[in-house]
């Protein structure tokens, strides 16, 4: 009975100091999740040396974090100062190659070498938006707000019926009433919308666009076919870089910042982005977007 009851208490005490210990790493989880962690036991225990390493642990990440949010301030003046001082010279330069156009007396050559300017003076406008989107939206100065939004109010703000006649393609646009998803309206509207632009600009005369609606149990899919030129498998999975451009579109205008501006703006409200393409046999894009707030 003696021996019985010595086993007993060596367990109670040993159960006593394992449920201390474990409340205490507990409190030391919590607290560190609420950034209000601090060390408490200082002794030669191994619960003191987790305490100091879990401590430093924790400074190392709000000093990575401060250096972090520095950069990303740093980013964001920067943006800002390169926004500001483009801004006023392309649009002088646009103004200058109108004028000239207006006034007349040139000859030929000449008309050629300001219409050149003048397009390439767009394209680099063109470019340095689409750099300062993408940038805003990384570093966090441009934040995605979804909400319910209605699929055919997104559709009908796809304005490419122009386009698609002066390229001799035809453009079709899918039913969309009913349907309703989660995401920001604005930014999703680009993403689209750069989809589309890039279907009719690799599209060829005779050829058709069209964007569709699927509905499913857990998201709304809206496709974007074409019949231009597709590409070759292997090119599926770099489309989505920054800045890549297969060398068979090499003479057509662009950045290669279109899909990935797309696919980062729909990654952040929950959705995807998928393709599936044959080279000479045209490409689909295909865009999910979230029925609920992920």
């Amino acid at each position: 009975m003696c021996a019985a009851g010595i086993f007993m208490l060596a367990f109670g005490i040993l159960y006593y100091k394992a449920d201390r210990t474990w409340n205490r790493i507990e409190h030391m989880i919590e607290s560190a999740k609420t950034g209000t962690f601090t060390e408490t036991v200082y002794d030669e225990g191994r619960l003191s040396r987790l305490e100091a390493q879990m401590f430093q642990y924790l400074s190392y990440g709000e000093t990575a974090r401060a250096q972090i949010e520095e950069e990303r301030e740093k980013i964001k003046v920067l943006i800002s100062d390169i926004s500001h001082q483009t801004k006023t010279p392309i649009a002088n330069m646009l103004l200058y190659t109108q004028l000239l156009e207006e006034n007349g007396g040139l000859d030929e050559g000449a008309e050629n070498i300001v219409l050149q300017i003048e397009e390439q003076v767009k394209k680099l406008n063109f470019l340095i938006q689409f750099l300062v989107k993408t940038s805003r939206l990384e570093s966090g100065m441009i934040v995605v707000q979804p909400q319910r939004n209605r699929i055919d109010s997104l559709l009908e703000k796809l304005d490419f019926d122009m386009a698609a006649k002066q390229k001799g393609i035809s453009f079709l646009l899918g039913n969309a009433s009913g349907f309703e998803a989660c995401f920001d309206f604005k930014w999703t509207l680009e993403a689209v919308s750069n989809l589309v632009d890039n279907a009719i600009k690799y599209t060829p005369e005779g050829g058709t666009v069209e964007v569709s609606v699927r509905n499913y149990e857990m998201f709304v899919r809206i496709d974007v076919r074409d019949t231009g030129i597709g590409m070759k498998e292997e090119e599926t999975a770099k489309i989505f870089t920054r800045f890549y451009r297969s060398s068979a579109v090499s003479g057509e205008s662009g950045a290669g910042i279109g899909l990935y501006l797309a696919r980062e703006i729909l990654s952040r409200e929950g959705g995807y982005i998928k393709v599936d393409s044959r080279l000479g046999q045209g490409s689909l894009f295909s865009v999910f977007l979230p029925k609920s707030d992920l």
